[in-house]
């Protein structure tokens, strides 16, 4: 970047640490950028946009995460966001107990009863998800049922397709997606019980062949750079560690059916990144984060198909942005942070809702984050144009130096041995306690402003918030769900199926055949936890709490 810094002597910089300019001129582009950037909307390198028409042919998906207590209220929360406008709907799970695979007669769970249901809806069997899905059109509505950590994903993905199986939907028709991911507990939220990462590859790579097979309408898993970023990685670190990952399947799809490379690698290029508060820096990895997937399918395995290169992305505004102090002040950070997704091409959007850092959403916060996303849609006219920043000399500028910076960590990623590797060693971990720190010490002396938080502290909030009210008895219900499969189902057939499914695990064929006869057989959360646990073993965590 060789332009000039402008008048004034501060020096600034993106959230990522790049310096800025004042001003930018045709100089500071790339020349590999500027014809990149020279191609229309919906053409490789996909810089300017996935889609030809953009939003004018393809709207994005309004798509937020819902779900608390029992599975009453989560079917209850879902019903009404769609009645308010959301097309597509996303199940959130305890963590209590998802995370871990564990039911709610846990020691662990029962330690902690009164926490139970407060961080998504306990669900412990498919009967569970028949009364979350009463009432909702499987085959009409894009979903995400949950399985947001790796061991969870087939229980979660297993019950949402057994009950769509008795409704006699055809499985090819299914659209939606999964998520299964690692940054989210092998990086962020560690549980006490989770398999390793080996392990955790191949049941991924066992979903994506079994969507391949069975699904061809579902992003079978998600990789959820969201959470990277959340945990304390910056812009280019969340790409880089992005694409390291998608390489581990990518590779292992190789390795076990090289024929089915590229349509595989479509089922791959699903993906979840963040968008917080540095507006233009979001915007552009966003366009780095396109080019950079058709570069590695063209360059890495020779893929070339379209389907397959063309990323599809999925955002969620940062929940780590919004600050507890003046809520009211997160519906200008939820505005702001829509409206760079919109921007920067995402295809598919959610909106942390303004009481993320105090509670479970509460209906009224729900709904604003929904309209905020149909005001930039019905009347900003944002979405008339692809790509209205290209061109950009700033813009283009920083595009190509997080792409730059992307794949330089990228290549050490490799070099550590792979993904797997830098968090079996701890390396990405340290990456993130560093960003971590450095932010929470800027906001607290002041280098960083938070308008609310360590400026303009005065509130006069003129009404109270009404803010949301946890569901009593969530563990006694649950309990009582417990006992009710146990009792009612075949005890017999349910044992036979997780020992079936113990022996695939042991061997090396394709697990997921097995979890759906384990889900139709009323095995439970807890029971799917114990055949992963006994069989992979637990996961050796590499830092020290």
């Amino acid at each position: 970047m060789s332009a000039g810094q402008g008048e004034g002597s501060e020096r600034y910089f993106t959230a990522s640490g790049i310096p800025l300019q004042g001003w930018y001129g045709p100089s500071d582009v790339p020349a590999q950028s500027q014809e990149a950037a020279a191609g229309p909307p919906g053409v490789p390198p996909y810089v300017r946009g996935a889609y030809p028409g953009m939003y004018r042919t393809k709207p994005w998906r309004v798509f937020q995460l819902s779900g608390h207590g029992n599975p009453e209220d989560e079917r209850e929360r879902i019903l009404f966001l769609l009645n308010q406008g959301e097309t597509g709907f996303i199940m959130e799970h305890d963590r209590n107990t998802a995370d871990h695979l564990y039911n709610v007669d846990h020691p662990e769970v029962v330690a902690r009863r009164e926490d139970v249901g407060q961080t998504g809806a306990v669900i412990q069997s498919v009967s569970d998800y028949e009364t979350i899905l009463d009432g909702i059109d499987m085959g009409h509505y894009y979903a995400h049922p949950g399985g947001a950590v790796v061991q969870h994903a087939p229980f979660a993905l297993g019950c949402y397709w057994t009950v769509a199986r008795r409704r006699g939907l055809d499985l090819s028709r299914l659209a939606g997606t999964g998520q299964s991911d690692f940054f989210l507990t092998y990086l962020g939220c560690i549980p006490k019980r989770q398999i390793p990462t080996e392990a955790g590859v191949r049941l991924n790579t066992d979903i994506i062949e079994f969507c391949g097979q069975y699904l061809p309408r579902w992003v079978p898993v998600s990789i959820a750079a969201y959470n990277a970023a959340d945990t304390g990685l910056n812009a280019y670190q969340e790409l880089a560690a992005l694409f390291a990952n998608a390489v581990v399947y990518l590779d292992e799809i190789k390795r076990r059916a090289p024929e089915n490379l590229a349509k595989l690698a479509y089922m791959v290029g699903g993906i979840n990144l963040r968008v917080a508060m540095d507006f233009f820096e979001d915007i552009c990895k966003m366009r780095a984060a396109r080019k950079m997937w058709a570069d590695l399918l063209r360059r890495r395995y020779g893929i070339t198909d379209p389907r397959a290169t063309r990323l599809r992305i999925h955002i969620v505004t940062a929940g780590s942005a919004l600050a507890y102090q003046q809520p009211l002040n997160n519906i200008a950070r939820g505005t702001i942070m829509a409206m760079a997704s919109v921007l920067g091409g995402t295809q598919s959007l959610g909106v942390a809702t303004y009481d993320e850092a105090m509670s479970v959403p509460s209906e009224h916060a729900h709904q604003m984050s929904l309209r905020i996303q149909q005001i930039i849609h019905h009347e900003s006219n944002i979405p008339a144009v692809a790509d209205p920043l290209g061109g950009s000399h700033y813009v283009e500028a920083l595009t190509a130096e997080l792409e730059r910076r992307a794949w330089e960590m990228f290549e050490e990623i490799e070099s550590r041995g792979g993904f797997a590797a830098v968090l079996d060693e701890g390396w990405l971990h340290s990456l993130a306690a560093v960003n971590q720190v450095n932010l929470a010490e800027a906001v607290n002396w002041g280098t960083k402003t938070m308008v609310g938080v360590n400026a303009y502290t005065e509130d006069v909030t003129p009404w109270e918030m009404g803010g949301f009210e946890p569901v009593e008895g969530v563990w006694e219900k649950s309990m009582e769900r417990l006992r009710s499969v146990r009792r009612e189902r075949d005890g017999r057939t349910a044992v036979a199926a997780l020992r079936d499914l113990e022996s695939v695990c042991r061997g090396d064929g394709n697990i997921m055949p097995a979890v759906m006869e384990a889900v139709s057989a009323q095995a439970t959360l807890g029971e799917f936890g114990d055949v992963f646990s006994e069989v992979f073993g637990d996961w050796k965590v590499p830092i020290s709490f």
